[in-house]
């Protein structure tokens, strides 16, 4: 995933592109960089590994030096970007976010038009922001660039490129990440997160709709695309990697979260001793809970958060299993011989949270019942790098459903979806077992949609009902 940040100023912004891309910091573990133009320096840039750093440390020196009065800046957990392009457009510089499903036609295609080469990075893929500047390079002039890889990408691609003109912000054809649009006296911004230019001075102007391409300059936003009347928006976001102090379409993150848990709560017959969310994504969840069934809130362990930002994970997931689990403390008092129920954002793999039941188990619990805040996952992300992984196997769900199946390559997955239907509760049964919980219940799709309070047709639930 990643998160970006832009600014388009009648005074120097790196203040403000500096803080701004600092708050996405909770959207990517890699790579972070920031671009700045002036017409005294031209384009200056600077890019950092921050895996085992925060962007701020990472950065803090580029600050003193760097100056322009405009800027884009990113956070990815894969492509060091922002890049700056020479082309027949001139120089700009660009950084995306989203998803390429179909780079080896792409660059196939490339190449027959006689595009010489691309730089692989360390891991030997191609930069899906390099490649995407290539796929722009091959019209006339930016906007059908833009436009034309919009249509050739299968996935989703939001991007923005740096011009001496002004900044072009566009957002995924269908909508699946946000782009939001701040202003302020002396110019404005564009922004993955809508908290974070609020500190900076900005207030809200509006967000793009799905396929909206706009310019923005210091003295104006003009749409140079129109938005398209589809919206296939995350509904994860909410549910998990939004902050939430966010919002997306005018749904709050954090209110959405509380309804999560009230739906929950009035479908639960448990009778646990208190309520608690894994930190902290779970937190708004428990408390809506907790409200809801008068079940009192409580925090059997905390996160520590002084030197464990998130940006600090290793890449090995066998090390950022430990590192998850040495992040929580246990607040003894409050767990032994305790009922607990606890909520999580989702059940991905399944090992960290086996791993903090194990934990609360130790720590003399007396039983632990699980409330993820999303239905089961079944199906890996196409379209925005969530549940990521080197196969759909590593979803518990799938792991389960093969066991439980043994003829892998005619389940009817649909049934698994279904929280109505025998195979559903099934699958659940055995992974509660698996994962020794107390008992376990998933939110359901339809009670997570209604949480959102959008309609299913605008939201993207293809990871929990492979609908596309």
């Amino acid at each position: 995933m990643g998160g970006f940040f832009g600014v388009a100023s009648k005074q120097d912004c790196v203040f403000d592109l500096f803080f701004g891309t600092d708050y996405h910091s909770h959207l990517g573990t890699r790579r972070a960089g920031m671009a700045v133009y002036s017409k005294e320096s031209g384009f200056d840039r600077a890019i950092h590994n921050i895996e085992n750093a925060p962007f701020r440390t990472k950065f803090d020196k580029d600050v003193e030096k760097m100056s322009g009065y405009m800027g884009i800046g990113c956070i990815s957990d894969y492509e060091p970007q922002p890049l700056i392009v020479r082309s027949h457009h001139g120089t700009y510089a660009i950084m995306t976010v989203g998803k390429i499903n179909n780079t080896d036609q792409i660059v196939d295609k490339i190449f027959h038009t006689g595009h010489t080469h691309f730089l692989e990075m360390s891991g030997g893929d191609i930069n899906a922001t390099e490649l995407v500047a290539a796929i722009i390079n091959q019209k006339d002039n930016l906007i059908e660039g833009i436009q034309y890889a919009q249509e050739l990408i299968d996935g989703s691609m939001t991007m923005a490129l740096m011009t001496p003109k002004g900044i072009y912000a566009a957002r995924d054809k269908l909508g699946r990440t946000p782009v939001a649009i701040g202003k302020k006296d002396d110019g404005y911004c564009i922004s993955f997160e809508s908290f974070a230019y609020l500190n900076l001075g900005y207030t809200d102007e509006r967000e793009l709709g799905p396929g909206e391409v706009v310019i923005l300059t210091p003295d104006g936003v003009q749409t140079l695309v129109q938005p398209g009347k589809d919206m296939k928006i995350c509904t994860f976001l909410w549910v998990y990697y939004g902050y939430p102090s966010s919002s997306y379409e005018g749904i709050s993150v954090e209110q959405m979260r509380y309804n999560c848990g009230r739906k929950l709560a009035m479908r639960d017959d448990a009778t646990p001793d208190t309520v608690a969310g894994v930190p902290d994504s779970g937190i708004a969840h428990a408390v809506g809970y907790a409200n809801e069934s008068g079940i009192p809130f409580s925090r059997p362990f905390i996160k520590y958060t002084p030197t464990w930002p998130r940006s600090f994970m290793p890449t090995i997931q066998s090390k950022r299993n430990l590192i998850a689990k040495m992040k929580l403390i246990p607040v003894h008092d409050l767990i032994k011989d305790k009922s607990l129920l606890l909520i999580d954002d989702s059940i991905v793999r399944g090992t960290q949270l086996r791993e903090t039941t194990e934990f609360l188990y130790q720590s003399g619990a007396r039983e632990v019942h699980i409330r993820p805040a999303c239905p089961p996952l079944l199906y890996g992300c196409k379209y925005l790098n969530f549940s990521r992984s080197s196969s759909e196997m590593d979803l518990i769900t799938r792991r389960v459903i093969k066991e439980m199946e043994g003829d892998y390559k005619h389940i009817n997955l649909t049934a698994y979806a279904n929280p109505e239907t025998p195979e559903y509760k099934a699958m659940i049964d055995k992974i509660c077992h698996q994962l020794n919980f107390t008992s376990l219940r998933y939110h359901r799709l339809d009670d997570l949609i209604e949480s959102v309070g959008l309609d299913k047709c605008k939201l993207c639930t293809y990871c929990w009902d492979g609908q596309e």
